[in-house]
């Protein structure tokens, strides 16, 4: 009997030392979660006062306890602070991870460096699905809205103008002018002079004039056109404006301009805006320019913010949002299956996952360019493992003291 008790000793200190060796194996890998062997005795079914039969592992508990953190100025590395785990699929498999390791693979698509599981994400119609980022170039925009305001001097110039507007006819002396940069369809960065003609002081109205002008600077097909009049009230806020012969009105304050460039690059239709042009004893100055339209762009680069959104970046000054991060939490997450590759796999045990965007409900931030360290304390495991070899060898002694034992009781 003391030879079948120090033999479940013996397995239970291997398993023992099993764990702490995958422990301390995996002490430097990126959110390993360490594991502790869990131990109960054994008696014989129905008997009293009699002495137990060993020991067996009853379970083998895993540390969710976050690791702390390390900076990697990788971009496309990702922390979770908090609660959760990033979701994986491969093979039409999905599994969970704590491992925030990101690449992108040759197609742009988001992958675990690990073991290169499709990183999945909330899209923008709400559903999981891989998170892919477009690494080629997006073309150019055409500007389509121009939102110019100006504050305008209701008081006559102290010297009279006397430049004619470049390229209309009859001649018209202008008060002020402003250039609008815009982009043409083949993302060429245009101008259109926008010319400002008083009306008699004090002044109560401007009328724009708009001449378009190439990136080349040579004149547009379009020859300078009359946008319309602004018209104000006497505390000096617009109160209307008219434009000026067949062009249409974009709104209340202000006109649609069409315009062949003549370079090559298609027709454009911009809205001009004049909200919140003010007329007052004051200087010429442009208050406000919210002109859309980019050229074409090449990607750069890829960070993750901190609600988890996947940015590419792109030479041009834009942005686009590929997705947003997915993190799954569990009713049990002690319930987890650990696998092979830092990944883990819902059981009935642990239910099912509750996914939901980065910093809601119960998941964590995330934190770009920095990764969770292994949780594995690696003086706490060579204690441990001292004294789970402690173990095996006593118990190995017994199962040696038995044998002996043994053999004189054959021998006598």
């Amino acid at each position: 009997m003391s030879l079948q008790t120090a033999l479940t000793g013996l397995n239970g200190a291997q398993d023992g030392l099993n764990t702490v060796s995958n422990d301390l194996a995996n002490a430097s890998t990126t959110a390993f979660k360490s594991q502790t062997a869990e131990f109960s005795d054994i008696f014989p079914l129905g008997l009293n006062n009699v002495p137990g039969l060993g020991v067996t592992t009853s379970a083998i508990d895993t540390d969710f306890s976050q690791g702390a953190p390390v900076s990697t100025g990788n971009p496309l590395d990702a922390l979770i602070q908090g609660n959760g785990f990033f979701v994986v699929s491969q093979n039409g498999t999905q599994d969970f991870t704590r491992d925030g390791q990101f690449q992108l693979s040759p197609s742009g698509q988001l992958i675990s460096a690990a073991n290169g599981a499709s990183v999945m994400g909330i899209q923008a119609n709400g559903a999981l699905g891989p998170i892919t980022v477009n690494t080629g170039a997006i073309p150019a925009q055409a500007t389509t809205t121009s939102d110019v305001a100006f504050n305008l001097d209701s008081n006559a110039p102290t010297t009279a103008p006397t430049t004619d507007i470049p390229g209309f006819t009859p001649a018209t002396v202008f008060t002020n002018t402003f250039p609008v940069t815009v982009t043409d369809s083949l993302g060429n960065s245009d101008t259109v002079n926008l010319y400002f003609v008083q009306s008699a002081a004090p002044a109560t109205s401007y009328t724009v004039f708009a001449q378009p002008v190439t990136t080349t600077g040579a004149a547009a097909t379009t020859p300078t056109t009359e946008l319309g009049t602004l018209n104000f009230s006497t505390n000096g806020t617009l109160t209307s404006f008219a434009p000026a012969g067949a062009l249409t009105a974009s709104g209340t304050d202000g006109v649609t301009l069409p315009i062949t460039w003549g370079n090559g690059a298609g027709p454009s239709n911009i809205n001009f805006n004049f909200a919140g042009t003010t007329l007052g004893a004051q200087s010429f100055a442009n208050a406000s320019n919210n002109t859309n339209g980019f050229p074409p762009g090449s990607f750069s680069g890829t960070t993750i913010s901190s609600t988890g959104q996947i940015v590419a970046s792109y030479s041009n000054g834009q942005t686009i949002d590929a997705g947003t991060l997915a993190i799954a939490n569990f009713i049990n997450q002690e319930g987890l299956e650990p696998l092979s590759g830092n990944l883990f796999a819902s059981t009935q045990t642990s239910g099912q996952p509750v996914i939901s965007a980065p910093g809601t409900g119960q998941a964590g931030s995330i934190s770009g360019g920095e990764l969770e360290q292994s949780n594995a304390s690696t003086s706490s495991l060579l204690v441990s493992l001292i004294e789970y070899q402690q173990a095996f060898q006593a118990n190995a002694s017994v199962i040696q003291t038995e044998q002996t034992d043994s053999t004189r009781l054959t021998q006598i």
